[in-house]
């Protein structure tokens, strides 16, 4: 990953008070360079500054994901990373997953989880500042297997296709010629796409919203636009297609109103407080209520107050890789945020 670099070549640093007055002065000149671009944009300013804050702290989430080593709990790493964002400022977008082999997607650690990390092992996390969410998604190969590796580098390279594309076509980019660089680039290495799990748009305290990007033609010719998106291409030795199977322990609001249970009340208050739409996990709400609260989460799914994803399983049981990024198109102009 490169990041911008601001103040051109200034020699070594002397120590001196007029070399600190001259990077101050730089800053803020690049500071003001930034602004002015924020001003332009139809986006609203303090959501493109909170976009940006998202994503350098996921970048950073990313890089000490190093930690991971096979045999690792589930649940110590999915504290650990969620303790991270947080350390860092921001707030987990939703709970981070972690998918195992043919699991895609919304696998996260219950409460007392006791497994351990194997095989192929997708994390997607996400970090929230003021709503504003950054996505992304990085796969580990935690058996040392050529398979996943190529795996792996597929799904990678499918979303760097991708986003070239989307580099050279700006707002202009069209969802199916988005689809089809993911697919070709996929289909390249002899594996394939997942075609029904998607990217998508990323609005105030929605992770997903607005377009779907698909990760193959589908067909659709409209426009990517201006606004928060993700990427996130799915690269398996399967049939290409995901079905639902058990309960995730990942919830989101689906409806804030009142319910007869005086307890369940506490605990709806509370995700609504904390949470608002975006996705929480079980283990999230019995650290602050005790394992009682999840009663009250099965209480507030059948009243459709709750909706509680599905884990999200290839079809055939056939490995899978993910690769994700986050990006706006603002002004003009295309920034990978993650």
């Amino acid at each position: 990953m490169t990041e911008k670099q601001y103040g051109g070549n200034t020699g070594r640093s002397t120590g001196t008070v007029a070399g600190s007055q001259d990077r101050i002065k730089q800053q803020k000149i690049a500071e003001k360079i930034v602004s002015k671009e924020i001003e332009e944009s139809s986006i609203d300013t303090d959501k493109i500054r909170d976009y940006k804050k998202a994503g350098e702290i996921a970048k950073k989430v990313k890089l000490f994901c190093s930690f991971v080593k096979k045999g690792m709990p589930l649940l110590e790493i999915a504290d650990k990373i969620e303790g991270e964002i947080i350390k860092l400022g921001g707030q987990p977008g939703f709970p981070v997953n972690l998918s195992i082999n043919e699991i895609a997607a919304h696998y996260t650690p219950s409460y007392d989880d006791k497994t351990l990390a194997e095989g192929l092992l997708k994390i997607d996390l996400g970090v929230h500042i003021n709503g504003c969410i950054s996505d992304t998604a990085i796969s580990f190969d935690l058996e040392n297997s050529d398979e996943n590796k190529k795996l792996i580098k597929s799904s990678e390279d499918a979303l760097n296709s991708a986003l070239e594309y989307v580099k050279a076509n700006k707002e202009k980019s069209k969802l199916n010629k988005i689809g089809k660089t993911i697919k070709e680039t996929i289909e390249k290495d002899k594996f394939y796409p997942i075609i029904n799990l998607s990217g998508h748009g990323l609005e105030s305290y929605q992770i997903h919203a607005g377009i779907t990007i698909p990760n193959c033609d589908n067909g659709n010719e409209k426009e990517l636009g201006e606004g928060a998106f993700a990427i996130e291409p799915f690269s398996t030795t399967g049939l290409g297609q995901v079905y639902e199977g058990k309960n995730s322990g990942i919830y989101m609001l689906q409806r804030y109103a009142n319910t007869r249970d005086s307890f369940s009340r506490k605990v709806i208050d509370f995700i609504h407080e904390n949470y608002k739409t975006l996705p929480f996990a079980s283990r999230w709400i019995v650290k602050e209520f005790g394992t009682r609260a999840l009663i009250s989460l099965s209480l507030l799914t059948k009243e459709g107050l709750l909706h509680q994803f599905p884990e999200l399983i290839e079809k055939s049981k056939a490995k899978v890789a993910q690769a994700e990024h986050s990006f706006i198109i603002h002004n003009g102009k295309v920034e990978i945020i993650t």
